[in-house]
């Protein structure tokens, strides 16, 4: 949001915190959402939420672009950039990023150019921690690419681009890799691999926008559980790993001073007692407070709901929230931690819910946003 926080002492990262203190209340975010474009949807989609009475207006179109299935929001809160989730940029089998200029007073977004991603059907970026880079998963391509960023916020032609390469042990599966993201130091990068069935560790160096293999080069999970997003603690040494194909969520314990992952516990993301065919994961997320931990299954059609003991790097199911929700393919936790939101997929519909601060349990607000396929949501602070 405003920027980060970041102390390092003894080889021991303590995790930025939110811009906001949990619990302040009163001010109007804006929200953008990414969708996939077709029959109803024309591109990214803008509302307003007000973080004190958790009312979320009636989305409007914002800026027309091609599956912009993922976005993220430059540190300065001045650009935008999504990916295009296709497989034929430019004639090749490549997709796209586009960035756009972004006025926080209005939420206004203006085209400024559009890079090749150096791999088919992206689906997930992140800005680095200094503003400097884009780094995009390409999922059908199996690779992850770095595309340098202009003080205007105009994207270069890719530093980075690395294929994956190999098959996972039991299914045979060739890379898709489906998210990355950059530790608290900007100093290290993770990509989940659903296919290969691993996080990949990078060495990051973002003065020149280059990816190296760390070592060792990636933590392996269980065989066939598909590793898709992930998401680190904000305070403790941990990162979660959410696995599509097993339903399951993986602690990974973090060496911040050697950006070295650990496999740790894995506990299901479904009820004991849930039946039914075509299940899988999409996405998770951290509490504000590091105290809860959110992931999202499709098809069971529900966010589960886990405390987190940071003390003994355990997480503990405290139940699901599935009202009006189909296929949550991706939700979003305001930065004051007081409400949810989920993108549920499959009924164009955006859904608020209150969060407990004392349990994390959900709890429905009524308030409901109407956008086309929603796929992605980032907040946004309004000057």
């Amino acid at each position: 949001m405003r920027g980060f926080l970041l102390t390092v002492l003894a080889g021991i990262v303590l995790w930025p915190h939110s811009a906001f203190a949990q619990g302040d209340k009163g001010e109007t975010l804006w929200v953008f959402f990414g969708t996939y474009t077709g029959k109803t949807s024309k591109g990214i989609y803008r509302s307003e939420f007000d973080t004190k009475t958790g009312k979320l207006a009636q989305p409007e179109l914002a800026a027309e672009t091609t599956s912009p299935s993922f976005l993220a929001v430059h540190p300065s809160r001045r650009f935008l950039y999504a990916v295009n989730e296709i497989g034929d940029y430019g004639g090749k089998k490549t997709g796209s990023v586009t960035a756009f200029a972004l006025d926080p007073a209005t939420g206004s977004l203006k085209k400024l150019n559009e890079q090749t991603s150096s791999g088919a059907a992206p689906c997930h970026l992140v800005v680095d921690r200094a503003g400097k880079n884009v780094l995009v998963a390409n999922y059908t391509g199996g690779s992850v690419s770095v595309l340098p960023l202009d003080a205007d916020g105009k994207l270069g032609e890719p530093t980075s681009a690395i294929q994956h390469e190999g098959k996972s042990a039991t299914k045979k599966l060739t890379p898709h890799a489906h998210a990355i993201h950059v530790d608290a130091t900007n100093r290290f990068a993770f990509a989940a691999d659903l296919g290969l069935n691993k996080v990949l560790h990078y060495r990051f160096d973002a003065a020149t926008g280059k990816l190296s293999a760390n070592d060792p080069p990636a933590v392996d999970l269980d065989p066939g559980a598909g590793p898709r997003h992930f998401a680190f603690h904000p305070k403790a040494p941990y990162a979660f790993v959410i696995n599509e194909t097993h339903l399951t969520l993986t602690v990974l314990p973090y060496d911040a001073s050697k950006g070295v992952l650990t496999k740790g516990q894995t506990i299901s993301t479904l009820p004991a007692d849930a039946k039914g065919k075509g299940f899988s994961t999409a996405e998770v997320q951290v509490h504000p407070s590091g105290k809860f931990v959110y992931g999202s299954n499709r098809g069971h059609n529900s966010i589960a709901i886990f405390s987190f003991d940071a003390d003994k790097g355990t997480l503990k199911l405290v139940g699901h929230q599935s009202h009006l929700i189909k296929t949550p393919r991706n939700f979003g936790i305001d930065p004051t931690g007081q409400f949810l939101l989920v993108a549920s997929q499959s009924a164009d519909q955006v859904i608020v819910f209150r969060i407990n601060q004392d349990s994390g349990e959900l709890t429905p607000t009524g308030d409901v946003g109407n956008v086309p396929t929603p796929v992605c949501m980032k907040f946004v602070s309004r000057d």
